[in-house]
């Protein structure tokens, strides 16, 4: 009897299971999910985190009218949609430096310090809304194009520029080596537009170079604080140290920056221990100090350093950091004034966030981003002297900043 009630329970069983199954299928064709369900569906954690002050209800609106009426619906992809969202909201913050990537760039993205990749050897930032060369670097195609700071950059082949972040047109820019690239160049000086084809290399980075331009004078260049500029300038810095040298010329024009921690470390060759190089400024107001932390053993060398506005992030820092601790002169023209802090936080499915999280200050206080770095004496290169390729940068009577700079050295 027990027998026949259990087999008659799990027959039940099974026929409600069945009776389950099809009503499901009935429900979902009839009254249930519908195509746009289904997709949305796809969406996981829908709710999580979401604002409690704001109606989120207009994103899911907008989400699924998208799907619901755009005539090619079916090549809507859920996770590009995403991506797009959170592209056009990082944006709506109007910072060019807070930027979200996708995997694929996130990949690419730590290459800008490595110190050898493959393009036409420039850094660009966003000024004035507008694609900008912060520098063209020594010796590679963009330099030897006539590429200068402050250029803009309106077409990188037929792709305008417009809204594009900083890293996408990296990403243009860069490729095979061999390939070419065609630029559109607006220059503001000259108010002039030209299209510039480059070809691609390879582009090794010469962190720092110096030479003896006089007896006593000792001409150190640092072009970019990249991953081996720590390694290089000790072993120039202890070269210089056993030479004649007795006055120094610091050369930071055209540095688009690079590594904070190396422009501190770089810092301690030439201030006494402690002294604050950089202040780190946070939305709340709360403040994080640098410290140098070396033997300070350039200090005694009399010394003035060269800026220009394609001076920018680390090397406005080390400018910056001379000048109000030790009242060091600057001279040339105001920097570019990439003064902010980026935090770049990874997430599980590859993608990232560079945000900025803070401001950079000058021991005095001065805001870098913004305001720049003034120099204490400027000088301006003539206009017709760039235009007629009169102009060498580090050459004595071709760099009327250089003869400024041997001029007031021999004062100090």
């Amino acid at each position: 009897m027990h027998t026949i009630h259990r087999k008659l329970t799990v027959i039940l069983i099974v026929i409600s299971l069945g009776i389950g199954f099809i009503g499901g299928i009935w429900f979902e064709r009839t009254q249930g999910l519908s195509p746009l369900d289904r997709i949305v569906r796809e969406l996981v954690n829908r709710d999580l985190f979401k604002p409690a002050a704001v109606d989120f209800s207009l994103f899911w609106n907008v989400w699924n009218t998208l799907h619901d009426r755009y005539a090619e619906n079916e090549d809507l992809s859920t996770q590009k949609l995403l991506y797009g969202a959170i592209s056009g909201m990082i944006k709506s913050v109007g910072d060019p430096y807070t930027v979200f990537f996708e995997p694929k760039i996130t990949k690419q993205f730590q290459e800008s310090i490595s110190g050898t990749f493959s393009g036409v050897g420039m850094e660009i930032g966003i000024r004035d809304d507008t694609l900008t060369v912060i520098a063209p670097l020594k010796d590679t195609p963009a330099f030897r194009a006539g590429l200068k700071s402050g250029d803009k950059i309106l077409k990188i082949d037929e792709t305008s520029t417009d809204d594009l972040s900083v890293e996408e047109a990296v990403r243009l820019i860069r490729g095979k080596r061999g390939s070419k690239v065609a630029l559109e160049i607006f220059t503001p000086e000259t108010k002039k537009s030209r299209s510039v084809e480059i070809v691609r290399d390879k582009i090794t980075i010469p962190a720092v170079e110096w030479e003896m331009i006089s007896n006593n004078t000792a001409y150190l260049t640092i072009h970019t604080f990249n991953r081996n500029v720590d390694s290089e300038f000790e072993e120039m810095a202890k070269e210089i140290l056993k030479s004649s040298a007795e006055l120094l010329i610091l050369d930071l024009r055209n540095n688009p920056g690079g590594l904070l921690e190396s422009a501190v470390n770089i810092a301690g060759w030439f201030l006494d221990d402690n002294n604050v190089v950089t202040i780190e400024q946070f939305g709340d107001k709360s403040k994080n100090e640098f410290h140098a932390h070396g033997n300070g053993a350039l200090k005694p060398l009399k010394m003035v350093v060269l800026i220009n506005n394609g001076s920018a992030s680390a090397s406005e820092i080390l400018a910056g950091a001379l000048h109000d601790n030790r009242g060091i002169i600057l001279i040339g023209e105001k920097t570019f004034g990439k003064g902010s802090v980026q935090q770049l936080e990874k997430f599980s499915d590859g993608s990232s966030l560079k945000v900025t999280v803070a401001k950079w200050l000058t021991p005095s206080g001065i805001s870098i981003s913004d305001t720049g770095i003034e120099p204490n004496i400027e000088v301006k290169i003539p206009k017709e002297d760039a235009e007629n390729d009169k102009l060498e940068f580090g050459k004595p009577g071709k760099d009327p900043q250089l003869d400024k700079a041997i001029q007031i050295v021999n004062t100090l």
